[in-house]
Parts: structure tokens; C-alpha cells; sequence
């Protein structure tokens, strides 16, 4: 397990595919590298997005995820 330090925590529950994704990239963008963003979500979906998301998007990282109940974290590092 890595060890992180959450710098800033995105509240995006409520929120629909694709706005999770669209609003962790709007908020990693103002972080500064090494910055870890928390991202709370109660979309499902939002697991495979910003796991897809993070794949495919230079400069982040998706640390971890996690289920708990009915909302979905995911820690995302910025890494440049």
C-alpha cells in the first residue's frame, strides 16, 4: 500500500459520468506536483472512469480506490 497524504478533497457525489472525471481534471490541473487529490463520488461508474481517466492522462496517478458504502473514493497523485 502506498503511502499518500491527502492535499485537497474533491466533493463530486451526486455527479453523473462525465462530470466525476471532468471536475478531478479541473482540480488536479491547480495542484501542485506531488499534491495526493481525494475524490468522493457516489457514481459508480466513476470507478472504471477515473481509473481510465488516470491511464491515459500524463502527469497523474491513480494511488487508490476505494468503496465505502454508497460513496466511491479515489486518491489521484499529481505527478508532474
Amino acid at each position: 500500500m502506498t503511502q499518500y497524504e491527502v492535499t485537497e478533497t474533491s466533493d463530486v457525489k451526486g455527479e453523473n459520468c462525465p462530470m466525476p472525471v471532468v471536475k478531478t481534471k479541473q482540480t488536479i490541473d491547480q495542484l501542485a506536483e506531488d499534491d495526493v487529490l481525494e475524490v468522493l463520488a457516489t457514481d459508480s461508474g466513476s470507478v472504471s472512469d477515473i481509473a481510465g481517466w488516470a491511464d491515459t492522462t500524463e502527469g497523474v496517478e491513480l494511488v487508490d480506490q476505494e468503496g465505502d458504502g454508497d460513496v466511491y473514493k479515489h486518491y489521484v497523485r499529481k505527478t508532474e
